[in-house]
């Protein structure tokens, strides 16, 4: 079975926000990034606070630009290839090509690899086997 492992939201404060889901729920911030983005974790669930996506941002999903709010949430799986053949199955949409993808992989691109997709209502769908940071 997947696991609920990650959830973004985007705002115009991240540092702001962070310091709230911190004081309000004890969340350990793991790390912030350069674009002001701040990560953070209560051991089992990874929530990443991003600033709000503009117009180029491709994974915007049924999202416009500059909204705030929960904006994914991603599925650790145990087999991707298995869990992308279920998405399409299931008339899941891919938000990336393949080959993106696969090159992101095997170029480690990303700490925690994720592909995107979206559901049938545009919510994009992050699927991960490799997990996110700070979860178990």
């Amino acid at each position: 079975m997947a696991r609920i492992k990650h959830i973004a939201l985007t705002t115009k404060e991240p540092a702001k926000v962070a310091e709230f889901y911190k004081s309000a729920f004890g969340l350990k911030e793991l790390r912030r990034n350069a674009n002001g983005c701040v990560f953070l974790t209560d051991g089992h669930i990874h929530m990443a606070i991003l600033t709000t996506k503009g117009e180029e941002s491709a994974d915007m999903g049924a999202h416009g630009p500059h909204f705030t709010g929960i904006h994914h949430f991603g599925f650790e799986v145990d087999d991707l290839d298995e869990a992308g053949q279920r998405l399409e199955g299931a008339h899941g949409h891919r938000l990336q090509r393949k080959e993106e993808s696969d090159a992101a992989m095997r170029d480690g691109v990303h700490a925690n690899f994720e592909q995107k997709w979206a559901g049938p209502d545009g919510v994009v769908i992050d699927v991960s086997h490799t997990g996110w940071e700070g979860t178990d």
